[in-house]
């Protein structure tokens, strides 16, 4: 089975903790639905189907640093703050 998935190794153990804590505490579901969903019902109600935002592109990250300089223009390069 692990050919199949591509990969050798070990196989990292099923994340039990935040399944269930996101179908019990954040999307509120009795035990009986729960255990009854199918792992692709689970995704689907868990936001799985959602898109994805797109990461910031090179021309947004320039942008943002120009706006927000780590350094303001002229400044001396001391960083104490005085």
């Amino acid at each position: 089975m692990r050919a199949a998935a591509g990969g050798e190794g070990p196989v990292p153990p099923f994340p039990w903790q935040a399944v269930m804590h996101a179908g019990f505490c954040l999307l509120r579901l009795s035990p009986r639905d729960f255990w009854q969903l199918t792992p692709r019902e689970f995704f689907c109600m868990a936001g799985g189907l959602w898109a994805r935002p797109q990461g910031l592109a090179r021309d947004g990250l320039a942008a943002l640093m120009a706006a927000f300089p780590d350094r303001p223009a002229g400044a001396n390069g001391d960083i104490s703050g005085r």
